[in-house]
């Protein structure tokens, strides 16, 4: 079974925040449980953050004439701060998105331990002598 995915302006709706359509509930799983869900959630934060960026670039340094350094370094804290606070509630953010499409509280965060405790005891299966679980 292959998982549907969003058209781009879908995704693009979805990654602004907004519901995707029950079709693609599969997807939304599949995007926050995939090794690469950090990676994914990082990518939809600086397409959220890229209209506003662009907005700040041109009103400061097109329409008022700041600084280009100036504008930015500020741009560039922007990111920094706007990526840190979303790493930090990624998880809670991820399962939030997930939760909203018809998935149980912290489900995504559920499969994602499942899915990484299969991958310990495979690992431990064939690397480890005795097949103990390492802490």
């Amino acid at each position: 079974m292959s998982v549907k995915r969003p058209n781009p302006a879908l995704w693009l709706w979805y990654a602004v925040g907004g519901k995707l359509p029950d079709r693609y509930r599969e997807w939304v799983l599949h995007d926050a449980t995939v090794p690469t869900w950090l990676i994914r959630h990082v990518l939809r934060r600086l397409v959220f953050m890229a209209p506003i960026l662009a907005a700040l670039y041109l009103v400061l340094a097109v329409m008022m004439d700041f600084d280009l350094m100036i504008v930015l370094v500020g741009l560039g804290l922007g990111v920094y701060a706007g990526l840190y606070y979303s790493l930090v509630f990624s998880t809670h953010s991820v399962d939030s998105r997930v939760t909203r499409h018809g998935y149980p509280d912290e489900y995504a965060s559920q499969v994602r331990k499942a899915m990484k405790q299969v991958e310990r005891e495979r690992y431990n299966a064939r690397w480890r002598d005795d097949g103990a679980t390492s802490p």
